[in-house]
């Protein structure tokens, strides 16, 4: 990508001129366009949505923690 370079009147130096990339701002009109078609969802499904993943996060857990238990126990009695 090339930047013009023009004279400033005031000082007479050369000075890079700032070309917007077309690419980018097709980008950034692109992402506008896609953002306002996206459907977000309701209060209502986001707490149903939590609740959910908080409920599935303490099953695993409490899984995990039997089979520690249990592992340690079968452990305890080889041993």
């Amino acid at each position: 990508m090339k930047k013009k370079k023009e004279t400033s009147p005031k000082q007479g130096k050369v000075v890079k001129k700032k070309k917007v990339d077309k690419k980018k701002e097709g980008l950034f009109k692109s992402v506008r366009k896609e953002m306002k078609k996206v459907t977000w969802p309701s209060r209502k499904d986001v707490i149903k949505y939590s609740i959910a993943t908080i409920v599935f996060c303490i099953v695993i857990m409490l899984f995990f923690q039997v089979l520690d238990v249990l592992l340690s126990i079968v452990k305890g009695v080889f041993n």
